[in-house]
């Protein structure tokens, strides 16, 4: 990364952002996105474009949101000048250095050493990693500084993504490496952030958590609520679930660029809020929500339930213990986007994967997405759930040929990614009114005893006897389960499916009879 000289960056009025345009990359303001040529934000980093486009359609719910859906409608058309006119009345709350306010940072000077810049990537070893030499999946020391628009986007990907963080190092509003669900209805970059903006009205400068002494959390100090918990009515976030501040910061720059950052512990502990973008779920009925974290891996069909979808299980739906980003339960329910019920969209699933401390993996996915009838949504979940199922019966079914670990794992894996292109299908087939149901059954089981046989047939008969027939026994009751027999396996999976169960042998003797 190139340094600059040090200057006094406003977020809202100076050219900051890069971007990819329909011809070729340049760098805009933040109201320049309602230019019609500007596509996608185009930082070095994948977590840096999500958290950018988390930050645009926070700018846009703070100064200019729609009301209602009719608002929303109304106002889909760009409108640069408005949209400039709009965010420049918060140019004051939005410089990144100097001696006011600081986007981001403590209100108040902080004392002490500063760390290096690369604390503000969350895949940067600390401290602790790097005395205990355990940065293999981190780095140390890559950056000695940074420009203040690099300096601008760490800042704010640390505060919205937040790990722990050691002693008092508090975790973003919604855990350490939240899930992020962005609708994107591939056009350009203001249809996408304009689809994802809450209902809401315009914030004033002070409900921004900089513009303020820094609620701090040390022993004694509740945790900070949506709206002080005074109204139980009120939405579940304001203006700050895209602002937050779970970190106390100051960075440190000279004639380079920035060079440094002071923290201190116990910044904000945000406790009951519920971001518009993200998915949540509950325990138990009428427990406190909690917000999902990626795993580490692909992200694909197998993954929806819970996340881009309601899942099929009655309990967790009538007790409402899952529940999807708010932006995008109000595409699915038509009070967003187009009303034609055969829009697609894509849905951008992204985040950290932690282990504690430690990032294991940075989730990045584009699915599919249409909206789809309660019938439809049902028999898609047990798809997905029958998928499960069978997956379940390979992994059982590989015991006689791997040893359970990784490899096992990877051939679950290798399932799901062989049948997801089926599956997308599907989707859209059911998504129309569909049931394919066979067809759907007839891949997976194709796909399940293809992948065993690849394992099981290369040096078969050099194997003992007894191994000879565990393999070929492994794979009989596989394809018996595939093909609907069995109570706890095969009749389970067809009527998961909704298709009619084999009649055993001894069930035709005794219609015979």
């Amino acid at each position: 990364m190139v340094c600059e000289g040090l200057a006094l960056l406003n977020l809202i009025t100076d050219p900051w952002i890069p971007v990819k345009c329909k011809e070729g990359r340049r760098v805009i303001a933040p109201w320049q996105i309602a230019e019609s040529d500007v596509l996608f934000p185009d930082w070095p980093r994948p977590d840096f474009n999500v958290a950018c486009l988390e930050l645009l359609i926070g700018l846009v719910y703070m100064a200019t949101p729609p009301s209602d859906k009719k608002d929303w409608k109304a106002r889909t058309k760009p409108d640069p000048e408005g949209l400039r006119t709009a965010l420049e009345a918060y140019a004051p709350a939005f410089f990144l250095m100097g001696d006011g306010p600081r986007f981001l940072q403590d209100y108040d000077k902080l004392d002490g050493a500063p760390n290096p810049v690369d604390m503000l990537f969350i895949d940067s070893a600390g401290g602790q990693t790097m005395r205990k030499n355990l940065d293999l999946m981190v780095h140390r020391h890559r950056y000695k500084c940074l420009t203040l628009p690099e300096a601008a986007m760490a800042l704010y990907t640390l505060q919205d993504f937040a790990p722990a963080g050691g002693a008092g190092n508090r975790t973003s509003m919604r855990g350490g490496g939240p899930l992020v669900t962005i609708l994107d209805p591939g056009k350009t970059l203001w249809d996408l952030v304009w689809l994802n903006v809450p209902f809401g009205q315009p914030s004033m400068m002070k409900d921004l958590p900089w513009m303020r002494p820094t609620r701090t959390s040390e022993k004694g100090k509740g945790p900070v609520r949506p709206n002080d918990g005074k109204d139980e009515k009120a939405p579940p976030f304001t203006v700050e679930a895209f602002f937050g501040m779970p970190r106390r910061l100051r960075l440190v720059g000279d004639e380079q660029g920035i060079t440094g950052v002071i923290q201190k512990p116990y910044g904000t502990n945000y406790e009951g809020w519920q971001h518009p973008l993200s998915p949540y779920y509950r325990m138990k009925s009428g427990e406190m929500p909690l917000p999902r974290h990626p795993r580490a891996g692909r992200f694909g069909y197998r993954n929806w339930l819970g996340l881009l979808m309601q899942t099929g299980d009655k309990t967790q739906r009538e007790q409402g213990l899952a529940s999807l980003a708010l932006v995008l339960e109000e595409w699915r329910c038509r009070d967003r986007g187009e009303d034609d019920s055969s829009e697609e969209v894509s849905v951008l699933v992204a985040g950290w994967a932690m282990n504690n401390m430690s990032p294991r993996d940075f989730v990045y996915s584009a699915q599919p997405m249409r909206r789809l009838s309660d019938e439809a949504l049902f028999r898609l979940a047990d798809f997905i759930e029958a998928a499960e199922m069978v997956a379940s019966m390979l992994h059982q079914a590989l015991a006689s040929l791997l040893d359970k670990g990784e490899a096992r794992d990877a051939q679950r894996e290798e399932f799901y990614l062989k049948t997801e292109p089926a599956f997308y299908e599907h989707f859209r087939d059911i998504a129309e009114g569909g049931n394919p149901a066979e067809a759907w059954l007839g891949e997976m089981r194709d796909q399940a005893l293809s992948q065993f046989d690849v394992l099981a047939k290369p040096g078969l008969s050099e194997r003992g006897m007894k191994e000879m027939k565990a393999i070929a026994e492994a794979r009989k009751f596989l394809s018996i389960a595939l093909h609907g027999h069995g109570k706890k396996t095969g009749a389970s999976l067809f009527q998961k499916l909704g298709l009619p169960v084999p009649t055993t042998k001894a069930q035709k003797k005794g219609q015979a009879a």
